[in-house]
């Protein structure tokens, strides 16, 4: 039997309502037919852009030129660059359900409880190689002081969190508890790991300390980090009282 978590609900997996903020521009007019299409242009030309263009920096008059927008026209939707890049992390994070999220979702087996958690950092390797331009402007902006990443970094952290509480059997609304700790550094941990091994110059780095195979290496790097969780998690899962198992049913 598959024990999941039903205090997490997924993501409708139906198009989603468009949210009350995106029915409206800049200036409180609210969005018919025509302004919702262009709203939606913008975004998919600034994800293409962002996500095919050799340049490191975007700017909104290279969105507007793909799209065909005059600029007035465009800072009625987005008034900044960055505002314009947080709704495209918002498209992009809208797939992470399916794309790693749900195998978190799943209380990882005792007895399969490596090959588990490899599965879902490969899930979530694969969601940073399909996405590696996005989520490292993301990261970029965020280290640079932009609060607005900082806080989205932060906001969007905050389930996975919960979810690797829950599979060390802790209780996610205490945030005192030694489960909570051991998330957060968890987490930071196969992030900075998706960050480094998708970063352009890591292939050149490997290859001057000797490593020629980098998918092999890779992998190797990932199975070395589920080794690491699945000992945090079971240490946890000893620790952890009946009670605190509550949430898994």
């Amino acid at each position: 039997m598959v024990t999941k978590l039903a205090k997490q609900p997924k993501a409708q997996q139906s198009k989603p309502e468009t949210p009350e903020k995106e029915r409206y521009n800049l200036l409180g007019q609210r969005l018919g037919r025509k302004g919702q299409e262009t709203r939606e242009r913008i975004l998919t030309a600034a994800l293409r852009l962002i996500e095919s263009s050799e340049d490191s920096v975007i700017t909104l008059s290279a969105v507007a030129r793909e799209v065909s927008v005059r600029m007035p026209n465009l800072y009625r939707y987005f008034p900044d660059l960055g505002e314009l890049v947080l709704a495209c992390l918002k498209r992009v994070m809208d797939t992470a359900d399916g794309a790693y999220m749900d195998r978190l979702r799943v209380r990882w087996p005792e007895e399969t409880l490596e090959d588990a958690v490899l599965d879902f950092l490969r899930a979530h390797h694969r969601f940073w190689q399909v996405h590696t331009r996005i989520l490292h402007m993301r990261n970029s902006l965020a280290d640079a002081g932009d609060q607005r990443f900082v806080e989205y970094r932060y906001v969007n952290s905050r389930p996975i969190a919960r979810l690797l509480i829950l599979q060390m059997d802790g209780e996610p609304d205490d945030a005192e508890a030694p489960c909570a700790d051991m998330a957060t550094v968890v987490l930071t941990s196969f992030e900075r790991l998706s960050t480094v091994i998708t970063n352009p110059p890591f292939r050149r780095i490997a290859a001057m300390s000797g490593v020629f195979d980098e998918p092999a290496y890779v992998d190797r790097l990932m199975k070395v980090e589920a080794t690491m969780i699945a000992l945090v998690i079971r240490q946890q899962r000893v620790a952890a009282s009946p009670a605190a198992q509550a949430p898994w049913r």
